[in-house]
């Protein structure tokens, strides 16, 4: 029963209505960057018992942290966002979300709907930019702010994608009645997968032999899905592999070493060149991230596509049916162990990758976001202990810093790992100082090479070796060099530097060992 927080004559506003109806539905944490359309929620926070706010300095702060709490918590949270343009600087990471089907409600404040005519500076059309990213919701009425919240946090969940309500300013303040409160809505069940699309993936399976590809995703990247991937691998001698940037993997502890199929389309065309069959568990079919001439879009030979199941469906017992039918009871043996670099080793994305494998704590949470080390780091995660993976998985820059913060939220007893590139993590620079200020556990290892590696080659790809000084420019981070110690320092994070594999060991013992926030730059 909720505890009457209002006075005999005091009726609720909208705005503490609308979150008291969010707080039923089991949301706790509200990641938020307001403005004045806002203020009446801001003060209903405080009036809101078990609702934690947390302030962002942008906007992709704090979508891509709700984002990142919703991987790990898989309920959603909230962002409070101001206006149109407020909205607008969350999309890249609202991208991400959509692409990662992370259940992401924003509260979104509009001007007050009779001031809406004069089209004041700030007014903008809010519908069609939450409508690029997933479902948009607007309360129109006093006496439907509480019906349309739950709707709005429901449709987060049942869709698993973003949802974004609009209330403005007006119909935060007024409100016609307390609508009757509802019982708390578990988790939605996720519907089952039909026989016959397992007996007909372990006939194609099984004809296909060592030609058979399963590709994982979703959560057919829990710890039963990749066990139950790797006993259908030991029966049919298919290849396994997990989508390139999977929103959540679990890695290490005896588990079946997938790594993931590979960035670059020609690498993947060859990865799948001779496959008879790929079967799709929680993975969309594999398309190439850009447009080569020459090069398919499509990645998987033609006419070789299974979909087992759809990454809304129980893609879990999907593939344990699956092993089950073709026949293996065993686990599969998991990764050969990976020896750690020498102490004096200079730091590369392979001695990075393979000192961090060999150091995590168990059941760490990583947030990766950049190649330099990203790729390395994960092929090294099989052989360590247990711990859960996150990428980029929409591919809009600046998701790694926001997405370890929200994980550090949603799992305080989980040290979290932001293995994260020098070049997109200037884009949410910011998320260090809501660390600081929530003394989030959260270790950043920052591989600080000062160069927009990915973009260099890309200029090679399209013929030009050897930039020109403009193009050599516009992919260097050098002159100035950032210096990540001093920029973290500033936002309150203690911070240090590394430049060989034995000092980052060192390093990130100590960072783990502490509480709160540190940041190591790896000079690279």
């Amino acid at each position: 029963m909720t505890i009457d927080r209002h006075t005999a004559h005091e009726k609720p506003t909208g705005a503490q209505v609308l979150l008291d109806a969010a707080a039923g539905r089991g949301v706790s944490v509200c990641f938020a960057n307001p403005g004045t359309t806002e203020m009446p929620l801001v003060t209903a926070l405080d009036r809101t018992p078990g609702m934690r706010a947390v302030l962002g300095l942008h906007e992709n702060v704090c979508t891509g942290a709700a984002d990142g709490y919703a991987r790990i918590a898989r309920r959603a949270a909230l962002t409070l966002l101001h206006l149109g343009p407020g909205l607008a600087n969350g999309l890249a990471n609202l991208h991400n979300a959509r692409r990662a089907h992370s259940p992401v409600v924003n509260v979104v404040g509009d001007h007050a709907s009779w001031h809406l005519p004069f089209d004041a500076p700030l007014t903008s059309d809010i519908a069609a930019l939450a409508s690029t990213v997933g479902a948009h919701h607007e309360i129109v009425d006093r006496v439907a702010v509480a019906a349309v919240t739950r709707r709005a946090i429901d449709d987060a969940h049942e869709r698993l994608g973003v949802s974004t309500l609009v209330v403005p300013a007006d119909l935060q303040q007024l409100t016609e009645q307390e609508p009757p409160q509802e019982e708390k809505r578990c988790a939605v069940p996720r519907p089952g997968v039909e026989g016959e699309a397992v007996e007909q993936a372990a006939r194609r399976l099984r004809a296909a032999g060592s030609q058979g590809v399963l590709l994982l995703g979703g959560e057919g990247l829990s710890r039963l899905g990749q066990f139950a991937a790797g006993r259908i691998s030991a029966a049919t001698g298919a290849r396994l592999y997990s989508e390139t940037f999977p929103a959540r993997a679990e890695r290490g502890g005896g588990l079946p070493p997938i790594d993931r199929l590979p960035y670059f389309p020609e690498t993947a065309v060859e990865a799948l060149r001779d496959a008879a069959v790929v079967v799709l568990a929680g993975a969309p079919e594999p398309v190439a991230y850009f447009g080569y001439e020459g090069m398919p879009s499509r990645l998987a030979p033609q006419r070789t596509l299974h979909r087992l199941a759809d990454v809304g469906q129980d893609v879990e017992q999907a593939l344990v049916a699956l092993a089950e039918l073709v026949g293996v009871e065993d686990r599969p043996a998991g990764a050969q162990p990976l020896a750690e670099p020498a102490p004096g080793a200079a730091l590369t994305g392979q001695t990075v990758g393979a000192a961090l494998a060999s150091r995590l704590p168990e059941h760490a949470i990583v947030s990766v976001e950049g190649g330099t080390c990203g790729y390395p780091f994960y092929s090294a995660s099989a052989a360590a202990v247990p711990h859960t993976v996150m990428t980029n998985t929409g591919g809009a820059i600046g998701q790694g810093l926001p997405a370890a913060l929200g994980a550090a939220i949603a799992a305080p007893e989980r040290p979290v790992i932001a293995l994260q590139s020098d070049g997109s993590g200037l884009y949410t620079a910011q998320a260090l100082w809501t660390m600081a200020r929530e003394s989030a556990d959260v270790v950043v290892l920052i591989a600080a090479n000062h160069t927009y590696n990915v973009l260099r080659t890309e200029l090679a790809r399209h013929g030009s070796t050897e930039p020109g000084p403009q193009a050599a420019r516009l992919t260097s981070l050098g002159e100035p060099a950032i210096d990540w110690v001093s920029l973290a320092r500033g936002f309150g994070v203690p911070a240090s530097d590394a430049t060989t594999v034995g000092e980052l060991c060192a390093a990130l013992g100590d960072a783990l060992r502490a509480r709160g926030p540190h940041l190591i730059q790896m000079t690279m």
